[in-house]
This record gives C-alpha cells, sequence and structure tokens, in this order.
C-alpha cells in the first residue's frame, strides 16, 4: 500500500534541502562540502519518497546506489538518475573531512538542475 503522506512529508524536506543548496552560489560563502551534503539530502530524501510512494521501506542509510537499486528493482526507470550517486560521500564522508584540493570544485548549477530534475520527477509521480 502506497504511503502518500510520508512520501509528501520526505518530498517536503527534500525541498527545503534544495532550496538551500540552490541559493549556495557563493563558493567562498559555501564550501563544497557544505553544497555537496545538502545536494546528497536532497537525492536521499527525494528518493526515498519515491520508495515510500511505491509501498516500501526504505533502509535507513545514506548510499544513494543503494536507493536507486531498490527503485530498479521495483521496476523504476532510474537511468537519468545514476549520475547522483556522486553525491553519496557527501551524507557520510565529507560530513567530517575536508574535500581534497585537487579534486574539482563542484559545478553549483549543474548540481541545482540535477537535483531539480529528481525533485520534479517525484512531485509528478505523487501528483503534486
Amino acid at each position: 500500500m502506497r504511503d502518500l503522506e510520508h512520501a509528501r512529508a520526505l518530498l517536503d524536506m527534500a525541498r527545503k534541502d534544495l532550496a538551500a543548496l540552490c541559493a549556495m552560489g557563493d563558493r567562498q560563502a559555501f564550501a563544497d562540502e557544505i553544497l555537496g551534503f545538502h545536494a546528497q539530502q536532497t537525492a536521499e530524501k527525494a528518493l526515498k519518497a519515491w520508495v515510500a510512494y511505491l509501498g516500501q521501506e526504505y533502509p535507513f542509510r545514506h548510499d544513494l546506489g543503494e536507493l536507486l537499486s531498490l527503485l530498479e528493482g521495483l521496476g523504476q526507470d532510474v537511468r537519468r538518475f545514476w549520475d547522483l550517486v556522486d553525491y553519496t560521500d557527501f551524507g557520510v564522508r565529507f560530513r567530517y573531512e575536508a574535500v581534497e584540493e585537487e579534486e574539482p570544485p563542484l559545478e553549483r548549477e549543474s548540481t541545482c538542475a540535477r537535483l531539480t530534475a529528481l525533485v520534479e520527477h517525484v512531485e509528478r509521480l505523487l501528483g503534486e
């Protein structure tokens, strides 16, 4: 049985993280670790909303790949969202340590756009 109320609550929280990350255009004020954390949280909550919408239970972990695999196993087409697994480390590892300086900086506009696409997809599923 679908848990639409829970799915909507999760999606509402995902929207808040999305609003925060899309407002973090200033690289000097917001480190990549902070932007990446909100990107990971947006994706995690939106994917969990999708799982809840399907009436399934989701794992209480921060692994975006695990959530995408779960959705795939439920017959959902998640191909266009697989690149979001890149944000998994921001939900765990980079909460406590800095991104190495040799790593390219996160592209802020495309991060916002990628996660907006996911949230809008889940909104359509939920009829919002």
